[in-house]
């Protein structure tokens, strides 16, 4: 279903299992309309969750420090402004990381400070547990979701773990779908800035089989559309979902929910998807992973995972 343009069209698609018979509801944070779940020295931090991703998005005052204790495991960092750069501290190492990044922070102890303040989204399993009962909506997640396997990490990195930071100063290339890194708990895609209104002739609508999508609104504002699949059991139907979001925000789309997002502003639209575990078919694409040489793939998983 996606447009002959879109580089999507040539990933490998398999049914891993039968067709589903219940449906979870899509997820709407508007960040921007909500209290958010931290207020402090710090600065202000909004939570929101899926079935095994949370996001927590923060705008952090110059001298912001944010730590974690004991982290079960990697987390993602990401800078999108070239104008705020961060220390992580892992280990006892300094890494310096500039703004307009991504890193991926190693389990365990670690700091994120943030000299100058500003925008920093992070993004944590939900094995998490303190900041998955956090989370704005961590009452819609109290039963876990239907069509959806149990998390399971990736294998760890090449030559082991430590802080590894990329620019997000990617040209775009053809053939290449949007500027791409996982990591053993995420894949994270950054899609380049597009100005104006998404052509209503060029949408792409599509649908995972057994895994969430989360869809970070940076900038702009989007009407993501959700149609839910029929099934004999008129019970398990869905109204179609079109919901206008502006940014921050984070819609979570379920499995296997037909979905296409718009963008909607007159000036600049940025969405970045957010994967949890990496995506199989994504990575499985020669040249798609930008960091693939230092996150191997798991051995025996096959395309449309």
């Amino acid at each position: 279903m996606y447009n002959s343009s879109d580089p999507r069209t040539s990933l490998a698609t398999a049914r891993s299992g039968p067709a589903a018979t219940e449906f979870a509801a899509a997820e709407y944070l508007r960040f921007y309309e909500m209290e958010p779940q931290e207020n402090d020295a710090n600065g202000k931090t909004w939570l929101g969750r899926g079935q095994n991703f949370i996001i927590a998005h923060t705008e952090a005052n110059p001298g912001a420090v944010f730590s974690r204790k004991a982290q079960v495991d990697e987390y993602v960092v990401l800078l999108p402004d070239a104008k705020s750069s961060a220390t992580i501290t892992w280990q006892g190492k300094k890494e310096t990381v500039p703004g307009y990044s991504i890193a991926f922070v190693p389990p365990d102890g670690s700091t994120v400070s943030l000299p100058e303040g500003g925008r920093l989204i992070r993004m944590f399993t939900t094995r998490s547990e303190d900041l998955a009962g956090a989370c704005a909506n961590a009452a819609a997640y109290a039963e876990r979701h239907p069509n959806i396997p149990s998390f399971q990490p990736w294998p760890e990195p090449t030559g082991g773990h430590k802080v590894r930071v990329y620019s997000l100063d990617v040209p775009d290339e053809p053939g290449r779908f949007g500027r791409i890194w996982r990591c053993t708990t995420f894949m994270v895609n950054v899609l380049p800035k597009e100005s104006g209104p998404r052509d209503i002739n060029k949408l792409s609508p599509h649908y995972h089989d057994d895994f969430e999508q989360c869809s970070l609104a940076l900038e702009g504002s989007y009407t993501h559309h959700i149609r839910w699949p029929w099934t004999p059991n008129l019970n398990a139907w869905r109204a179609d979902d079109h919901e206008l979001c502006g940014s921050p925000s984070v819609t979570v789309i379920p499995p296997p929910a037909i979905h296409t997002s718009r963008g909607m502003d007159a000036g600049v639209n940025q969405l970045v998807d957010i994967f949890s575990p990496p995506r199989m078919d994504f990575s499985e694409k020669q040249g798609w992973v930008l960091n693939a040489d230092d996150y191997p793939m798991p051995e025996g998983l096959g395309a449309g995972r």
